[in-house]
Protein backbone atom coordinates (compact mmCIF):
# COMPACT_ATOMS: atom_id res chain seq x y z
CA UNK A 1 0.00 0.00 0.00
CA UNK A 2 1.37 3.42 -1.01
CA UNK A 3 1.86 5.73 1.96
CA UNK A 4 -0.13 8.95 2.10
CA UNK A 5 1.74 11.66 0.17
CA UNK A 6 3.15 14.66 1.95
CA UNK A 7 0.54 17.45 1.84
CA UNK A 8 3.23 19.98 0.95
CA UNK A 9 4.20 17.93 -2.10
CA UNK A 10 0.54 17.59 -3.08
CA UNK A 11 0.07 21.34 -2.80
CA UNK A 12 3.02 21.94 -5.10
CA UNK A 13 1.70 19.31 -7.53
CA UNK A 14 -1.70 21.05 -7.77
CA UNK A 15 -0.02 24.40 -8.33
CA UNK A 16 1.89 22.90 -11.27
CA UNK A 17 -1.31 21.32 -12.64
CA UNK A 18 -3.24 24.59 -12.37
CA UNK A 19 -0.55 26.72 -13.99
CA UNK A 20 0.77 24.27 -16.54
CA UNK A 21 4.46 24.82 -15.80
CA UNK A 22 6.90 24.47 -12.94
CA UNK A 23 8.23 27.99 -13.45
CA UNK A 24 4.77 29.57 -13.04
CA UNK A 25 4.00 27.31 -10.09
CA UNK A 26 7.28 28.32 -8.46
CA UNK A 27 6.44 32.00 -8.91
CA UNK A 28 2.98 31.53 -7.41
CA UNK A 29 4.31 29.58 -4.44
CA UNK A 30 7.34 31.77 -3.86
CA UNK A 31 9.77 28.91 -4.56
CA UNK A 32 12.70 28.63 -6.94
CA UNK A 33 11.91 26.41 -9.97
CA UNK A 34 14.37 23.74 -8.85
CA UNK A 35 12.46 23.34 -5.54
CA UNK A 36 9.22 22.72 -7.42
CA UNK A 37 10.97 20.17 -9.65
CA UNK A 38 12.33 18.41 -6.56
CA UNK A 39 8.84 18.31 -4.98
CA UNK A 40 7.35 16.70 -8.07
CA UNK A 41 10.17 14.17 -8.29
CA UNK A 42 9.76 13.30 -4.60
CA UNK A 43 5.98 12.88 -5.05
CA UNK A 44 6.51 10.55 -8.02
CA UNK A 45 8.98 8.48 -5.98
CA UNK A 46 6.46 8.25 -3.13
CA UNK A 47 3.67 7.23 -5.51
CA UNK A 48 5.89 4.93 -7.56
CA UNK A 49 4.53 6.22 -10.86
CA UNK A 50 5.03 9.03 -13.36
CA UNK A 51 2.58 11.91 -12.86
CA UNK A 52 3.78 14.50 -15.37
CA UNK A 53 5.21 14.16 -18.86
CA UNK A 54 7.97 16.74 -19.22
CA UNK A 55 8.71 17.85 -22.80
CA UNK A 56 11.20 20.64 -23.42
CA UNK A 57 9.57 23.72 -24.92
CA UNK A 58 5.99 22.62 -24.24
CA UNK A 59 3.59 22.70 -21.32
CA UNK A 60 3.56 19.80 -18.93
CA UNK A 61 1.14 16.97 -19.68
CA UNK A 62 -0.62 14.99 -16.95
CA UNK A 63 -0.50 11.22 -17.15
CA UNK A 64 -3.63 9.20 -16.33
CA UNK A 65 -2.18 8.67 -12.86
CA UNK A 66 -1.53 12.40 -12.57
CA UNK A 67 -5.14 13.22 -13.48
CA UNK A 68 -6.44 10.78 -10.89
CA UNK A 69 -4.11 12.15 -8.24
CA UNK A 70 -5.09 15.74 -9.05
CA UNK A 71 -8.80 14.91 -8.55
CA UNK A 72 -8.08 13.11 -5.27
CA UNK A 73 -5.81 15.90 -4.05
CA UNK A 74 -8.47 18.57 -4.75
CA UNK A 75 -11.07 16.52 -2.85
CA UNK A 76 -8.61 16.11 0.02
CA UNK A 77 -7.85 19.82 0.28
CA UNK A 78 -11.53 20.75 -0.01
CA UNK A 79 -12.35 18.30 2.79
CA UNK A 80 -9.47 19.66 4.85
CA UNK A 81 -10.79 23.20 4.37
CA UNK A 82 -14.29 22.12 5.44
CA UNK A 83 -12.84 20.36 8.46
CA UNK A 84 -10.87 23.45 9.40
CA UNK A 85 -13.98 25.61 9.06
CA UNK A 86 -15.91 23.22 11.27
CA UNK A 87 -13.08 23.07 13.79
CA UNK A 88 -12.91 26.86 13.88
CA UNK A 89 -16.67 27.02 14.37
CA UNK A 90 -16.53 24.53 17.21
CA UNK A 91 -13.71 26.49 18.82
CA UNK A 92 -15.91 29.61 18.52
CA UNK A 93 -18.93 27.71 19.91
CA UNK A 94 -20.67 27.83 16.50
CA UNK A 95 -22.36 24.43 16.58
CA UNK A 96 -25.03 23.74 13.94
CA UNK A 97 -27.19 21.38 16.00
CA UNK A 98 -27.69 20.60 19.66
CA UNK A 99 -29.65 17.60 20.88
CA UNK A 100 -31.85 18.25 23.91
CA UNK A 101 -33.73 15.45 25.62
CA UNK A 102 -36.70 16.04 27.90
CA UNK A 103 -39.48 14.07 29.56
CA UNK A 104 -42.81 14.40 27.68
CA UNK A 105 -44.53 17.06 29.80
CA UNK A 106 -41.38 19.22 29.81
CA UNK A 107 -41.46 19.11 26.03
CA UNK A 108 -45.09 20.24 25.87
CA UNK A 109 -45.31 22.62 28.85
CA UNK A 110 -41.81 24.00 29.48
CA UNK A 111 -39.76 24.06 26.29
CA UNK A 112 -42.74 25.10 24.18
CA UNK A 113 -43.16 28.18 26.39
CA UNK A 114 -39.69 29.56 25.67
CA UNK A 115 -40.61 31.26 22.39
CA UNK A 116 -38.21 32.18 19.56
CA UNK A 117 -34.50 31.88 20.21
CA UNK A 118 -31.93 34.47 19.18
CA UNK A 119 -29.26 32.15 17.81
CA UNK A 120 -28.46 30.09 14.74
CA UNK A 121 -27.98 26.68 16.33
CA UNK A 122 -30.74 24.21 15.54
CA UNK A 123 -32.10 22.33 18.54
CA UNK A 124 -33.18 18.74 17.96
CA UNK A 125 -35.66 17.79 20.68
CA UNK A 126 -35.84 14.17 21.84
CA UNK A 127 -38.63 12.90 24.10
CA UNK A 128 -36.99 10.67 26.69
CA UNK A 129 -37.62 9.85 30.34
CA UNK A 130 -34.90 10.64 32.86
CA UNK A 131 -33.66 7.08 33.41
CA UNK A 132 -33.32 6.46 29.68
CA UNK A 133 -31.82 9.90 29.00
CA UNK A 134 -28.90 9.75 31.43
CA UNK A 135 -26.95 7.11 29.43
CA UNK A 136 -27.45 9.28 26.34
CA UNK A 137 -25.81 12.23 28.09
CA UNK A 138 -22.91 9.99 29.08
CA UNK A 139 -22.45 8.67 25.53
CA UNK A 140 -22.77 12.11 23.92
CA UNK A 141 -26.05 11.34 22.13
CA UNK A 142 -27.62 14.22 24.09
CA UNK A 143 -26.02 17.59 24.79
CA UNK A 144 -28.59 18.49 27.45
CA UNK A 145 -31.21 16.51 29.35
CA UNK A 146 -34.16 18.08 31.15
CA UNK A 147 -34.76 15.59 33.94
CA UNK A 148 -36.78 15.22 37.13
CA UNK A 149 -36.05 13.89 40.61
CA UNK A 150 -38.82 12.98 43.06
CA UNK A 151 -36.62 12.38 46.10
CA UNK A 152 -33.32 14.13 46.99
CA UNK A 153 -31.41 10.85 47.17
CA UNK A 154 -32.50 9.76 43.68
CA UNK A 155 -30.27 10.11 40.64
CA UNK A 156 -29.00 12.06 38.89
CA UNK A 157 -26.33 13.63 41.07
CA UNK A 158 -23.35 15.59 39.79
CA UNK A 159 -20.40 13.34 39.02
CA UNK A 160 -17.41 13.01 36.73
CA UNK A 161 -19.84 11.93 33.97
CA UNK A 162 -22.24 14.87 34.09
CA UNK A 163 -23.08 18.14 35.77
CA UNK A 164 -26.51 18.63 37.33
CA UNK A 165 -28.13 22.08 37.66
CA UNK A 166 -31.35 22.50 39.61
CA UNK A 167 -33.93 24.52 37.66
CA UNK A 168 -36.53 24.59 40.41
CA UNK A 169 -39.48 22.49 41.50
CA UNK A 170 -42.69 21.43 39.79
CA UNK A 171 -45.74 21.11 42.08
CA UNK A 172 -47.51 17.76 42.32
CA UNK A 173 -51.26 18.13 42.68
CA UNK A 174 -53.52 15.53 44.29
CA UNK A 175 -56.63 15.25 42.12
CA UNK A 176 -59.69 13.10 41.75
CA UNK A 177 -62.61 12.96 39.35
CA UNK A 178 -64.85 16.01 39.38
CA UNK A 179 -68.06 15.82 41.42
CA UNK A 180 -71.31 17.31 40.26
CA UNK A 181 -71.75 20.47 42.35
CA UNK A 182 -70.74 20.62 45.99
CA UNK A 183 -67.42 21.34 47.61
CA UNK A 184 -64.04 19.88 46.62
CA UNK A 185 -63.23 16.57 48.34
CA UNK A 186 -60.94 16.48 51.37
CA UNK A 187 -58.08 14.03 51.77
CA UNK A 188 -59.87 11.98 54.44
CA UNK A 189 -62.76 11.37 52.04
CA UNK A 190 -60.39 9.95 49.44
CA UNK A 191 -58.65 7.37 51.61
CA UNK A 192 -61.28 4.72 50.91
CA UNK A 193 -60.94 5.21 47.15
CA UNK A 194 -58.57 3.50 44.76
CA UNK A 195 -55.34 5.43 44.08
CA UNK A 196 -53.18 5.44 40.98
CA UNK A 197 -49.38 5.79 40.90
CA UNK A 198 -46.30 4.28 39.37
CA UNK A 199 -45.07 0.78 40.01
CA UNK A 200 -43.80 -0.24 43.45
CA UNK A 201 -40.23 1.02 43.02
CA UNK A 202 -40.90 4.00 40.76
CA UNK A 203 -39.86 7.45 42.07
CA UNK A 204 -43.40 8.84 42.29
CA UNK A 205 -44.61 5.77 44.19
CA UNK A 206 -41.79 6.02 46.72
CA UNK A 207 -42.53 9.72 47.21
CA UNK A 208 -46.21 8.91 47.73
CA UNK A 209 -45.33 6.27 50.35
CA UNK A 210 -43.03 8.67 52.20
CA UNK A 211 -45.62 11.47 52.12
CA UNK A 212 -48.39 9.15 53.28
CA UNK A 213 -46.22 7.86 56.12
CA UNK A 214 -45.57 11.41 57.32
CA UNK A 215 -49.34 12.04 57.37
CA UNK A 216 -50.09 8.68 58.99
CA UNK A 217 -52.31 7.48 56.14
CA UNK A 218 -52.24 4.36 53.96
CA UNK A 219 -53.74 4.98 50.53
CA UNK A 220 -54.31 1.81 48.52
CA UNK A 221 -52.70 1.94 45.10
CA UNK A 222 -54.54 -0.51 42.89
CA UNK A 223 -54.02 1.13 39.50
CA UNK A 224 -50.32 1.09 38.61
CA UNK A 225 -48.95 2.77 35.50
CA UNK A 226 -45.93 4.84 34.48
CA UNK A 227 -47.99 6.74 31.91
CA UNK A 228 -49.33 10.00 33.32
CA UNK A 229 -52.03 10.28 30.67
CA UNK A 230 -53.34 6.84 31.62
CA UNK A 231 -53.43 8.00 35.24
CA UNK A 232 -55.42 11.07 34.20
CA UNK A 233 -57.89 8.95 32.25
CA UNK A 234 -58.51 6.77 35.31
CA UNK A 235 -58.91 9.82 37.54
CA UNK A 236 -61.30 11.60 35.15
CA UNK A 237 -63.39 8.45 34.98
CA UNK A 238 -63.85 8.69 38.74
CA UNK A 239 -61.93 5.49 39.35
CA UNK A 240 -58.92 6.84 41.22
CA UNK A 241 -57.08 9.53 43.16
CA UNK A 242 -53.54 10.45 42.11
CA UNK A 243 -50.64 12.89 42.28
CA UNK A 244 -50.16 14.56 38.90
CA UNK A 245 -47.40 17.07 37.95
CA UNK A 246 -48.74 20.58 37.49
CA UNK A 247 -47.27 20.82 34.00
CA UNK A 248 -49.47 17.95 32.88
CA UNK A 249 -52.61 19.43 34.42
CA UNK A 250 -52.23 22.82 32.78
CA UNK A 251 -53.35 26.23 33.98
CA UNK A 252 -56.79 25.32 35.33
CA UNK A 253 -56.62 22.25 37.54
CA UNK A 254 -60.29 22.16 38.51
CA UNK A 255 -61.63 21.69 34.99
CA UNK A 256 -61.70 18.95 32.40
CA UNK A 257 -63.20 16.31 34.67
CA UNK A 258 -60.69 16.85 37.50
CA UNK A 259 -60.94 18.31 40.97
CA UNK A 260 -58.19 19.21 43.42
CA UNK A 261 -58.23 17.32 46.72
CA UNK A 262 -58.13 19.60 49.77
CA UNK A 263 -55.18 18.69 52.02
CA UNK A 264 -55.13 19.12 55.81
CA UNK A 265 -53.87 22.54 57.01
CA UNK A 266 -50.10 22.67 57.34
CA UNK A 267 -49.50 19.78 54.91
CA UNK A 268 -46.17 20.28 53.14
CA UNK A 269 -46.64 20.71 49.39
CA UNK A 270 -45.51 17.86 47.23
CA UNK A 271 -43.25 18.58 44.29
CA UNK A 272 -40.53 17.10 42.12
CA UNK A 273 -37.23 18.78 41.31
CA UNK A 274 -36.51 19.66 37.68
CA UNK A 275 -32.88 19.39 36.58
CA UNK A 276 -30.61 20.21 33.66
CA UNK A 277 -28.01 17.49 33.05
CA UNK A 278 -25.05 17.92 30.70
CA UNK A 279 -21.50 16.71 30.36
CA UNK A 280 -18.84 18.55 32.38
CA UNK A 281 -16.69 21.23 30.80
CA UNK A 282 -17.44 24.19 28.57
CA UNK A 283 -21.08 24.58 27.57
CA UNK A 284 -22.49 25.91 24.34
CA UNK A 285 -24.18 29.31 24.87
CA UNK A 286 -27.54 27.82 23.85
CA UNK A 287 -27.33 25.42 26.79
CA UNK A 288 -26.64 28.35 29.10
CA UNK A 289 -29.61 30.16 27.54
CA UNK A 290 -31.97 27.25 28.15
CA UNK A 291 -30.77 26.81 31.71
CA UNK A 292 -31.50 30.50 32.28
CA UNK A 293 -34.93 30.52 30.62
CA UNK A 294 -36.38 27.32 32.06
CA UNK A 295 -36.71 28.35 35.76
CA UNK A 296 -39.16 31.21 35.00
CA UNK A 297 -41.19 28.85 32.78
CA UNK A 298 -41.23 26.36 35.64
CA UNK A 299 -42.38 28.97 38.16
CA UNK A 300 -45.28 29.88 35.91
CA UNK A 301 -46.84 26.42 36.36
CA UNK A 302 -49.92 26.29 38.63
CA UNK A 303 -49.26 25.24 42.23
Amino acid sequence: MVKQPDLKLLSTFLAVVDRGSMAEAAEALGYVPSAVSQHIAALERDMGIELLVRRPGSRLILTAAGRSLARAARALFEATARFQDAADGIANREIAELRVGAYPSAMSHLLSALGPRGHDARIRLVIVETDAGLPKVRSGDLDLLIAYRYLPEDPPASSAEWTVTSLGHEPLVLVTGARTGGRPPELAECLGMEWTSGHAHSPDRRLLRRWAGELGISPEVTLETEDLHSMLAMIRAGRAVGLIPAGVLGADVDRGGLQRVVLPPGTAPLRREILAVHRPGLRHPVIDELITLLPPALRSLPS
